[in-house]
């Protein structure tokens, strides 16, 4: 059985490298270029982050990345929205139905977005709560965050997804 190695900032010194990513260096051993994964991504956002090498295997885990200091958060941060890159839904415009498939128009936080989601049960998923994750037909993820919070046409549009 493998034993989980919990990196903290004593033991690991993070750093942006030449190319805008993240390397690390743990003692006389370095990585370039390391990757974060949330290891609970809809509930702990900021606790057990798995540090990846290029390879993809596990250098160790991040119990809880505020723990760091603030220069190396934002560098954590920046890492992990490149990944978990996750446009808020705030208004609904339409969604319109045909074929097995919906045809999104929506608001969100970054602004107008039109896609396609497969009617299944792996597009649509309640988190927890009200939150929401919508998963178009090309892999990306949207998010409400609290569909009580919608305006009353938008929840109409989704309420039987619900």
């Amino acid at each position: 059985m493998n034993e989980i190695k919990y990196i903290t900032s004593e033991q690991g010194e993070f750093y942006k490298n030449t190319g805008g990513f993240l390397g690390l260096k743990i003692g006389e051993k370095g990585y370039p270029r390391v990757s974060l994964v949330r290891s609970f991504p809809y509930t702990h956002l900021h606790n057990f982050i798995s540090i990846r090498d290029k390879e993809n295997n596990e250098i160790g885990i991040i119990e809880d990345i505020l723990t760091f200091p603030e220069n190396i958060i934002e560098l954590f941060n920046e890492e992990l929205n490149r990944r978990y890159f996750l446009p808020i839904i705030k208004n609904i415009y339409s969604v319109k139905e045909e074929y097995g498939y919906s045809y999104w128009n929506v608001l969100t936080d970054l602004g107008n977005k039109k896609f396609t989601i497969r009617r299944d049960n792996y597009s649509f998923i309640n988190v927890k709560d009200n939150r929401v994750m919508v998963i178009d037909v090309d892999g990306n993820r949207y998010e409400i965050s609290d569909y009580e919070e919608l305006d009353s046409k938008s929840y109409r549009l989704i309420e039987l997804m619900l």
